[in-house]
């Protein structure tokens, strides 16, 4: 009887000292093929850095179909993954705001959650051959001291299906929760120019790109035309229609060979309204042109046509004397759904454009590596400027034979060493001579090649301005303001969170057909199978069992 006892009292401590070890040592590993419950090491050391608590307070719960529940659990799991870096400053719940005594106070809790910037979504459901509906925030409240930051978990491009829109929002559920905590930390605020000395632009038309860019960078305005951009970590040149002199744009050069970060939203064609008949495009000489080549890219004074569009509002004729108002598709406002393979790109939805230019990318630039950001459908057409363009257009049908101009490019990054393009034009005796550099860091720069992607509407009634990318025709958000901050994150920082939007979790769709002619086959199968094979292996175990002490007997 010593010997058991000795035994089990050996195993007992043998398994408390094993238990006491693994209080002291955090081994995980991730087994899936995706790495879907690894975070990038960029959100590792965000979260290790955090120096104050953080509540997270999730509105995704309650009874979802199998789409929302998979992100939701995506939430809940990337959630805990956060709580095993961030030592105890992480803490979240998870709250079904439609939970209401009443129908008054339920409408009250809905109207707080959208005053606090977390859109609704109508979710419809037909499981089982009935059809539900159902008002859903697919969104977060992340809180730290007295700061709160709205997260949109429900991201993805519109354009998809319903699955694939689910499967990239749980892709960015980390990069999206990360953000948001990034911006209640305190850290060192990168310093990013915007040139708007050049534009005639209205300065509310800026408004809501400068006022999320403060949430993150200190902004400076470039209304005193500074000496130089020395000090800046980036800058953005936002729709110019005024040529730029032979200095400023010898600032730019050096900005850029000294490795700064540049991002020009410009146009090939201004376009100056001439009345209720239509628009006039002209060609737009910026002064920038031989830059731009010097860099590997030209800038063509066109517009694109492209099939995929937005629409404008057009009098189709009165009814009484009232005009009716219809939206018609307006191809001079190509709606960019073709994305280049970055992380600034990946998984946003479609950019809002409005009178495109197109790109082309040429020889002449050796080291300098050119990715694709934003490109057409195939089915374009292009008009050289000067050119009219007649409202009338939106009412005629297109003829799809003239739409075969191939996709065209709409925006690029270039990265890598840049040589000055007033490489052996400084004279000895030129006072810019001392600080001037033919080739440098390696810097970045983004083109694209029309200027009102960063332009925001304007709501003249409540004297507010839109949503960058918003579209009053449709009420949609497009992917804008997304783009433009992507960007920045990628250029400042390549190796921080934006690594997160490189996940890439695979659908592993069911065959619906299949799952709804085969549910009680399968159903059964899953009930009975356990069942059965529990029975059988008691059945062989009662078996050998009996012949073992047939045998003794």
């Amino acid at each position: 009887m010593k010997r058991p006892l000795i035994r089990l009292t050996f195993l007992l401590a043998a398994l408390i000292a094993i238990n006491w070890l693994a209080s002291f040592v955090s081994v995980r590993w991730d087994l899936t093929e995706d790495k879907r419950y690894t975070v990038s090491d960029a959100t590792k050391r965000l979260l290790e850095g955090l120096d104050r608590d953080v509540k997270v307070t999730v509105y995704l719960a309650g009874d979802f179909p199998p789409g929302f529940e998979r992100l939701e659990t995506a939430t809940r799991e990337t959630l805990e993954e956060f709580k095993t870096y961030a030592d105890g400053h992480i803490s979240y719940q998870f709250i079904d705001p439609s939970v209401a005594p009443t129908e008054e106070k339920r409408g009250q809790q809905y109207q707080q959650l959208v005053e606090a910037g977390l859109t609704p979504t109508n979710l419809f459901d037909n499981e089982g051959g009935k059809r539900t509906e159902k008002l859903v925030f697919p969104g977060a409240i992340v809180e730290a001291d007295t700061l709160a930051v709205p997260v949109q978990l429900l991201k993805g491009n519109k354009s998809n299906s319903s699955e694939e829109q689910l499967n990239q929002s749980y892709e960015g559920v980390e990069f999206q929760l990360a953000t948001a905590i990034r911006q209640l930390v305190p850290a060192e605020r990168q310093r990013v120019g915007l040139v708007v000395s050049h534009t005639s632009a209205s300065p509310a038309g800026f408004s809501d790109l400068i006022a999320t860019m403060q949430q993150k960078y200190d902004v400076f305005l470039d209304v005193n035309n500074p000496a130089s951009y020395d000090g800046l970590d980036a800058l953005l040149v936002l729709k110019p229609d005024q040529r730029f002199s032979d200095e400023e744009k010898y600032k730019f050069d050096q900005f850029v060979v000294n490795g700064g970060k540049a991002l020009f939203f410009v146009d090939g064609a201004k376009v100056d309204t001439i009345g209720l008949e239509g628009t006039f495009a002209q060609p737009l000489d910026l002064n920038l042109s031989d830059l731009f080549f010097k860099w590997g890219i030209r800038l063509n004074a066109n517009l694109v046509k492209d099939m995929n569009s937005a629409a404008i509002l057009l009098n189709v004729g009165n009814l009484g004397d009232q005009p009716q108002l219809k939206p018609l598709p307006w191809r001079f406002f190509p709606l960019l759904n073709n994305f280049g393979n970055s992380p600034i790109t990946r998984n946003i939805d479609a950019i809002y454009t409005r009178y495109l230019s197109s790109l082309d990318t040429v020889g002449g630039a050796p080291g300098i590596r050119r990715t694709p950001l934003l490109q057409t459908s195939p089915y374009t057409k292009t008009l050289n400027a000067p050119v009219l363009v007649a409202y009338n257009e939106a009412r005629q049908q297109p003829e799809p034979s003239e739409y075969q101009g191939g996709v065209k490019l709409a925006a690029v990054l270039l990265e890598g060493n840049f040589v000055s393009l007033f490489q052996n034009r400084i004279l000895p005796e030129d006072p810019r001579r001392a600080t001037f550099k033919e080739s440098g860091a390696a810097g970045k720069v983004l083109l694209c090649a029309d200027g009102d992607v960063v332009v925001n509407d304007f709501d003249f009634r409540r004297n507010t301005p839109f949503p960058l990318g918003f579209d009053r025709v449709t009420n949609n958000i497009f992917g804008n303001k997304d783009f433009i901050l992507h960007a920045l994150d990628y250029m400042l920082d390549p190796d921080g969170l934006i690594t997160a939007r490189t996940k890439q979790i695979s659908i592993r769709q069911l065959n619906k057909i299949r799952v709804q002619e085969e549910r009680t086959k399968w159903q059964l199968l899953n009930l009975l199978l356990p069942i059965g094979l529990i029975g059988l292996f008691g059945a062989v175990r009662y078996g050998l069992r009996r012949h073992k002490f047939a045998r003794q007997g």
